[in-house]
Formats: C-alpha cells, sequence, structure tokens
C-alpha cells in the first residue's frame, strides 16, 4: 500500500491514519510537478493529492481514502469509537472540516486570476478569506468547549482540523482569541502517530 503525498497539505490526514493502523505501507512525496505528468494523471486525472494504490487500486480524495483504511482495518477505530453515531457523529466533522473550512482556505493558496495583478484587491480577498476560516473556526471551538475531540476520541476529523490550524500557523493568522482551539492543537500534536508522521515528512 502506498500514499503519495504533498508536504504538509491535507494528504498528512491518511497518512497518520497509515500510521496509526501500524501495517507496513509506503509513503512517497509527491513533487506538484509529477502530479501533473501523464504517469500520475493515469491513476488520478485531477492531478491532487493525496492518492492510495493499494495493488492495482487506486484511491484520490481524503473522505474516500479514510472510509477505505476504516472498513480493512476497524480495529484501529480511525472513526473513534466504533458505535454508530460517534462514527457517524466523526464522519460529521471530517466532511465540514474537508469541505467547508478546506474550501475556505483556497484563496490563501491560490489568489483568483482576476485579482493577481492588483495587490490591493488580493489583500482585499485574504482579508475576507481570513475572516471567513476564522468564522468557520468559531464552530469547532464552540464543540470544543464541551469535549475533547470531535469523537469519543482522537479520529481522523480531528486529524484534519489539525492540519488546517497548521495552516493557519504557517499563514500567520491568529487564532489565539479561540482558546479551546489551541488547546486542542496541542492535544493532537502530543499524539504519537502525529509525531511520528510530521518526522517522515520532515515538519517536526
Amino acid at each position: 500500500m502506498k500514499l503519495y503525498y504533498l508536504k504538509g497539505a491535507c494528504s498528512l490526514v491518511p497518512h497518520i491514519a497509515l500510521e496509526w493502523i501500524g501495517k507496513p505501507y509506503q509513503a512517497e512525496e509527491a513533487s506538484r510537478e509529477f502530479i501533473k505528468t501523464p504517469e500520475y494523471l493515469a491513476l488520478n486525472p485531477l492531478g491532487t493529492v493525496p492518492l492510495l494504490v493499494d495493488g492495482d487500486f487506486a484511491l484520490p480524495q481524503n473522505v474516500a481514502i479514510l472510509n477505505y483504511l476504516d472498513e480493512l482495518y476497524p480495529e484501529a477505530k480511525l472513526f473513534g469509537s466504533k458505535t454508530v453515531q460517534d462514527k457517524a457523529k466523526a464522519m460529521q466533522w471530517l466532511l465540514f472540516f474537508n469541505s467547508d473550512v478546506h474550501k475556505a482556505f483556497v484563496p490563501f493558496f491560490r489568489v483568483p486570476s482576476y485579482a493577481q495583478d492588483n495587490a490591493e484587491l488580493t489583500e482585499k480577498i485574504r482579508q475576507e478569506t481570513a475572516k471567513k476560516v476564522l468564522g468557520l473556526l468559531e464552530i469547532a471551538e464552540d464543540h470544543l468547549t464541551r469535549h475533547q475531540f470531535f469523537a469519543e476520541q482522537i479520529s481522523v476529523a480531528d486529524v484534519y482540523l489539525y492540519v488546517e490550524l497548521r495552516w493557519c500557523n504557517m499563514l500567520g493568522l491568529d487564532y489565539s482569541h479561540l482558546r479551546n482551539l489551541t488547546a486542542f492543537y496541542q492535544r493532537v500534536d502530543a499524539n504519537a502517530g502525529v509525531q511520528a508522521t510530521l518526522k517522515q515528512q520532515g515538519l517536526a
């Protein structure tokens, strides 16, 4: 089983999941040039990461990969406990972080073409993006006033938010007023599987 990833990207989530599972796997860092090559596009026409290759089976998209791994290795409890309701809650939060929150970050990493030569407009877009991201993070902050994690125990949903908080740190987006998020980040960061994966990607 091989996972293609970009360092520090959302592909960090299934990488940590594979580390939690504890079975042999390969993790290969891909360049942005490589994921646009015919070789890679034959496996994933979108030219994105993550991509999991298991024998002749190639699977892109974070949620699909995480669900596949959970089906193969239920004992790893990637979605927290195995109660139906708890797993559903973890999936709910995973989808929120994967779709709503992740999408909100996009203008930080890829400025719209109409603003690329307009510094004033670019700055305005970044300010609006920061406001939107922080507004979404407030939803997670509220949940954390009553819970340690987004399932009964640490799960892939928590890891996805952790990765996005790492992006905030990298971008200089201050969320320190969301105190529960700060404590949450520290809890996830202390996880042995998280630390082992960060070291593999050269991020620790």
